[in-house]
């Protein structure tokens, strides 16, 4: 197709889409110098559209008659090129030539994407589109995340975008006079001089990277990613080039690897008990449990125990420190993973494993919580755990942290204290020569059982009991033997008594024996047997004596004798005085006083 009719014969082929008035309209056009194209036409709502495919040859052949200054133009395909649109004629390529003509005119402006191939000193009536298209340029380059710049064949730097700048360290403003990519110190240096020399040369791509040191002596990790510009005979006229700074990403990965190398000192020296643990797998299956409609886990794993058990399966240790072996008096984790037990019991590890599976349940795993095991010898142990997910782990679980302390030392202080703290409010409740709890005690727990006796309608009996012609016993074998008959009467008195009930040292030769849910009758009964244990007793035996000691008793009963604890006790010991008035080693129930 020829320069003349080339616009003529599209125009052609448009109005005879235009006349059909249907839709798109195949139409063969050729040129007065033998090239042939095809082209079509159809109406549309923004006026004629056309399109026509010209062998390229002949489009350039025209192009480059009519405009003088057009010298370079490679089209995306060697053979062929596209010309359409509404009221347009294009020309599309690699560097996309567009030629947009007015009614009148054949052309009115020229604009080039990509490298601009046509300088506007040689286009005055386009140089206002020209100047456009650069400035769209420059926002689009400036705006880039990566630096771009270009070449030529003498490796001038012929353009290069904000990014570049600032990676290059050079100032705004113009290009340096002899701004020369191949003497570049930054890039000498570097190595990229070779690289674009190589590019230029073999007309082929490549990529590269490189540190470079740029004029703020600020050390970069740079890939270049380098492109030749070729002309119509396949050699490189130029090269452009766009360039990557992944120095942050290089040394976060660095500092990644650092940190991580850290830990992992930390972790084996550490003189903790530290253990990793994935934990990814059972999430996901219990997230399984739930999409299938098991809502509430805490019942479904306490009715199929045989689920807890595969559930804690899933769980897998990553790694253990040394002091972690130390606590499991073990050598290596293989000897652990075959006969470590975490508790000291099936039931144990059943309740053990049920809460930790929860926990994951409810992505809970930042917990402190006690345990016991056996260690590899046998060594019962406590110990004091705290999970927490690793960073970057913590919605998959994958990775988990648990530290442990061993606390037997603590646990068994603790224990020695409590044991101690125990004794000391038994001393402090207790009278020191029978053993028997003293005044104290009786107020405090009669008090308590009678509150309890009035909000469950249950009763309280007391028995109030002294020794007979005790001060005869004193008289005749000392103080000192006196004291130890007490502390026989006490011995008996204990001995006689099942739990709940408990004797009281009141004073002297006087006790209390408390009695709860005694009735009348059965406090009675009790209060006989005590009199026959100590009647029938001989006391300081071991002292080379034979001494009989005969008791008096006075019983009352609350609610009937009394409505508190005060007036239980007075009411008891009035019996007590009516049983030694009337004869002594006598029994007196509070329905008997006065008789």
């Amino acid at each position: 197709m020829g320069e003349v009719d080339l616009l003529e014969q599209v125009q052609a082929v448009a109005a005879a889409g235009a006349e059909a008035g249907r839709g798109p309209l195949p139409h063969a056009v050729e040129g007065e110098d033998g090239g042939v194209g095809e082209g079509r036409g159809e109406k549309g709502a923004g006026g004629v559209r056309f399109v026509v495919f010209a062998e390229i040859e002949v489009v350039r052949a025209a192009a480059a008659r009519r405009f003088q200054g057009l010298t370079k133009f490679k089209p995306a395909r060697h053979d062929r090129i596209g010309v359409g649109g509404y009221g347009k004629v294009r020309a599309a390529g690699r560097r996309l030539l567009q030629l947009v003509p007015d009614e009148a005119s054949v052309v009115r402006n020229l604009r080039v994407r990509g490298e601009n191939l046509f300088p506007p000193h040689q286009h005055a009536d386009g140089s206002a589109a020209l100047a456009e298209i650069e400035q769209r340029n420059r926002i689009l380059g400036d705006s880039a995340p990566f630096g771009i710049f270009t070449l030529d064949r003498t490796g001038q730097i012929t353009g290069l975008n904000n990014k570049m700048r600032t990676i290059i360290g050079w100032p705004d403003g113009p290009i340096p006079p002899g701004a020369n990519a191949f003497y570049l110190a930054v890039f000498v240096a570097a190595g990229v001089s070779d690289d674009l020399h190589q590019c230029l040369k073999t007309g082929r791509p490549a990529i590269k990277a490189h540190p470079c040191v740029n004029r703020q002596d600020e050390c970069l990790e740079l890939r270049f990613h380098m492109s030749p510009v070729l002309n119509d005979t396949g050699t490189a006229d130029g090269v452009i080039v766009f360039v990557e700074d992944f120095s942050v990403m290089k040394h976060a990965a660095e500092a990644v690897r650092e940190s991580d190398h850290r830990y992992h000192v930390l972790f084996h020296s550490a003189p903790v008990a530290m253990i990793e643990r994935d934990a990814s797998e059972l999430k996901r299956h219990l997230e399984q449990l739930r999409t299938d409609g098991i809502s509430d886990l805490h019942s479904y794993f306490h009715q199929n125990p045989q689920e807890v058990t595969r559930c804690m399966g899933l769980i897998k240790t990553v790694n253990c420190n040394t002091a972690f072996l130390d606590l499991m008096e073990a050598q290596t984790w293989d000897e652990i993973d075959s006969g470590f037990k975490m508790t000291n019991s099936p039931e144990d590890f059943m309740r053990m494993a049920r809460e930790i599976i929860l926990m994951v349940a409810d992505g809970n795993l930042s917990h402190e919580r006690e345990d016991t095991f056996l260690t590899l010898k046998g060594t019962q142990k406590s110990i004091l755990s705290k999970s927490l997910p690793l960073y970057g782990h913590e919605d998959t679980f994958s990775r988990i942290l648990i530290a442990m302390v061993d606390i037997s030392k603590r646990k068994q202080a603790e224990e020695a204290l409590r044991a101690s703290e125990q004794r000391f409010r038994e001393q402090a409740l207790r009278d020191n020569l029978t053993g028997l709890y003293n005044r104290r005690y009786l107020y405090q727990s009669l008090t308590d059982l009678i509150e309890h006796a009035k909000a469950n309608g249950s009763v309280v009996s007391v028995i109030f009991m002294d020794l007979d012609r005790f001060k005869s016993v004193v008289d005749t074998y000392g103080h000192l033997n006196g004291s130890r008959t007490i502390k026989e009467v006490g011995t008996t008195i204990r001995e006689t008594l099942e739990k709940p009930a408990y004797a009281v040292a009141y004073a002297g030769d006087e006790f209390v024996v408390v009695l709860p849910d005694f009735d009348q009758a059965q406090a009675v009964e009790q209060a006989k047997k005590i009199q026959a244990r100590i009647s029938n007793h001989v006391f300081l035996r071991d002292q080379g004596f034979e001494v009989s000691i005969q008791s008096s008793f006075g019983v009352a009963t609350f609610p009937y004798h009394a409505d508190d604890m005060t007036n239980l006790l007075a009411t008891a010991d009035q019996a007590l005085f009516d049983a030694k008035r009337s004869g002594k080693d006598t029994i007196k129930s509070a329905k008997d006083i006065g008789s």
